[in-house]
């Protein structure tokens, strides 16, 4: 699904012009109204079970079949999962997970837009090559040093993560000053880099439950609108995770009306992407926020 064509400017566009039309595939995207990107982890180890397509083929095409029915705008691929603690595993293993299904994905549905979760450059090239459209890097350039100059030379949109450390170690880099602070100024320095590579089309993912605790999780989403000064596109990760079902003493599986809540509150403070396990439910979220702020 192609995100909505919207030519309209606001008075905060004119403050910070937001860079909202990227050029993918040689169409012009337009990211103006909050969009979907569809979770499909194909790893055996992700924290929530429900969104694990590890098992065959068959399984993943499933749930993307589910997701595209449902109305994702973007599938996020991921072949190495990234939860704390999480296992490595080689670049080999890595594409050998992602790179059937984005295959699939772009001689079954077309239109359908692929993200490849990688912090690896040879895997984004891979994928890419394969017709993958997006690259979403959990490090931002920090855990490979060709990642920034692959995407440079792809030119694809570049969704940048800010974490400490890396998934084994970034819970325990949880000490800062002013997360807020630091987070920004973070991706000040990012921008900068990112120009160097030519990189221009740019996505900022604050990292919700990569090196922060459950309060620092809150109070960065409590601000979130404060990103936007960036002038890119916002995206919001914090569908079913710890920050909700331990906060709510639950499991994961019953996370999902705690994702909803949280969703509706990121896009009331100008998230512009949601990454979700439950399409339909995003789905719904978002065609009721857009009836309370209806675009003019």
């Amino acid at each position: 699904m192609i995100p909505d064509q919207d030519n309209n400017s606001s008075i905060e566009d004119k403050l910070f012009p937001q860079k909202y039309t990227f050029q993918i595939n040689g169409r012009l995207l337009n990211w103006k109204r909050p969009q979907i990107m569809g979770i499909v982890n194909l790893t055996p180890d992700s924290f929530y079970s429900g969104s694990r397509t590890y098992n065959t083929l068959e399984t993943a095409i499933k749930l993307i079949e589910k997701h595209i029915s449902e109305g994702a705008d973007i599938l996020d691929l991921g072949g190495y999962s990234t939860r704390p603690g999480a296992s490595e595993i080689s670049i080999q293993e890595e594409e050998d997970r992602v790179l059937p299904i984005v295959t699939w994905i772009s001689k079954n549905h077309p239109e359908t837009l692929i993200s490849i979760d990688t912090f690896r450059g040879k895997v984004a090239k891979s994928a890419i090559r394969e017709g993958a459209h997006i690259v979403n890097d959990i490090s931002a350039g920090e855990l490979d040093p060709d990642m920034l100059a692959t995407v440079g030379k792809l030119k694809v949109p570049y969704i940048a993560m800010h974490m400490k450390g890396n998934p084994k170690t970034m819970q325990s880099q949880i000490d800062y000053s002013d997360i807020l602070a630091e987070i920004m100024y973070y991706f000040a320095k990012k921008l900068e880099e990112f120009k160097k590579f030519g990189i221009n089309d740019v996505i900022f993912d604050p990292g919700f439950g990569f090196a922060k605790t459950i309060p620092q999780n809150f109070w960065i989403l409590r601000n979130i609108e404060l990103f936007k000064v960036f002038g890119v596109p916002i995206l919001a990760g914090v569908s079913r995770k710890s920050m909700i079902y331990k906060t709510l003493e639950i499991d994961p599986i019953d996370a999902l009306n705690g994702s909803t809540a949280l969703h509706m509150f990121a896009l009331s403070k100008g998230a512009n992407l949601l990454r979700v396990h439950d399409v339909k439910e995003a789905k719904q979220t978002i065609d009721l926020y857009n009836i309370l702020y209806p675009t003019t």
